[in-house]
């Protein structure tokens, strides 16, 4: 285990074609003083990526959007749920921990999306920025790339919603407070748990679940609307707190909400279980046969409307759950629109040579 992140190996991606094995001695010194002692401390490498285009099409039906952006691959954040990890399987990296060290910045991202708006075939619609890794994650600090996005998208005038866990997202009311009183953004707070010790083990370097309820109360005091998310829903590790989480995001201001059972979809099952049977191993067991019956006796499930609900009782159980706690605190489901007449496409400037 690696101090500070959420895999417990750096498990081979499935399309990587060469693994290093090494023999006995051939370790190094670095790697052979660890052993038995403190774990090792494994360093975030960010790399700059140039990308030719920034909006993602999305046809899948359960998926409340069409479009989105990703302003990062990886995720210094280190969720080890997080259903994005094999994507670094296509980088032939590890969806392990070099999902979690090796962070790809896509630095011309605001330039890119300036390009494709001022396209005449381009058609407005809400674009989700965040949908596969957070676009707050530490890197966001130096690298600024959602907040250029968004400075992009405000010149538009064009609808955002963006999807994080972190803190960091206040940095940007100054641009989201404006867009909020045109009713085009809303922005959607992932929160796990509200234990620390959960969350330490679990979202290693993703910010505490009590500042992400206080996250949702200085958004909403800014008028910017919030959607809780409550993801994902994990049997006996997570899901006694649905009532609670649901509790304090309504209270702080949170008028919709939605969840997600745990997918685990490609190398995201092995890195699961080996995180699963080193913090719970006693409860492991219980945790996968749970996940089987939500997934049809399967570890995973990937169809359409199944593989975020899951089915059978136990899915019947939280949805019921959900709805109740829903009701109780007056919050609906996630069916926020935002406005799209208001789009426009501002002077194009000269470049500069």
């Amino acid at each position: 285990m690696t101090t500070g992140r959420g895999s417990t190996s750096n498990l081979p991606g499935r399309f990587i074609r060469t693994v290093t094995e090494f023999e006995p001695g051939e370790r190094g010194a670095a790697a052979q003083q660890a052993e038995g002692g403190a774990p090792p401390v494994r360093p975030t490498r960010l790399h700059a990526e140039e990308c030719k285009s920034i909006l993602v099409g999305n046809q899948s039906p359960d998926i409340p959007f069409s479009l989105s952006i990703n302003p990062y691959r990886g995720c210094e954040h280190g969720c080890i749920y997080c259903f994005a990890r094999p994507t670094h399987s296509y980088l032939e990296l590890s969806p392990g921990l070099d999902f979690e060290t090796e962070i790809f910045c896509k630095d011309n991202a605001d330039q890119v999306l300036r390009q494709q708006l001022m396209r005449k075939s381009y058609q407005c619609q809400p674009v989700a920025i965040g949908a596969a890794t957070d676009p707050y994650q530490p890197a966001e600090r130096s690298r600024e790339i959602t907040r250029r996005l968004l400075q992009v998208l405000a010149a538009f005038q064009h609808p955002v919603t963006l999807i994080t866990k972190s803190s960091l997202v206040l940095r940007d009311l100054d641009i989201l407070a404006p867009l909020a009183e045109q009713s085009l953004v809303s922005v959607a707070m992932s929160v796990t748990t509200l234990d620390n010790r959960l969350k330490s083990m679990l979202e290693p370097r993703a910010s505490a679940g009590s500042r992400r309820v206080e996250v949702i109360r200085e958004l909403t005091r800014a008028g910017v609307p919030v959607t809780l998310l409550f993801a994902p829903v994990i049997p006996f590790i997570n899901d006694h707190e649905l009532e609670a989480i649901v509790a304090a995001s309504a209270e702080a201001g949170a008028t919709q909400a939605g969840y997600v059972v745990l997918r685990l979809p490609h190398e995201v099952n092995p890195l699961w279980q080996q995180w699963l049977a080193t913090h719970f191993p006693q409860r492991a067991a219980k945790v996968m046969s749970v996940v089987n019956g939500l997934h049809g006796g399967r570890d995973y499930r990937s169809e359409w409307f199944v593989r975020q609900t899951g089915q059978g009782a136990w899915a019947d159980l939280i949805a019921q759950r959900f709805d109740i706690a829903l009701r109780r605190h007056g919050m609906v489901g996630r069916s926020r629109r935002l406005r799209t007449d208001l789009f426009r496409r501002p002077e194009q400037q000269l470049s500069l040579f």
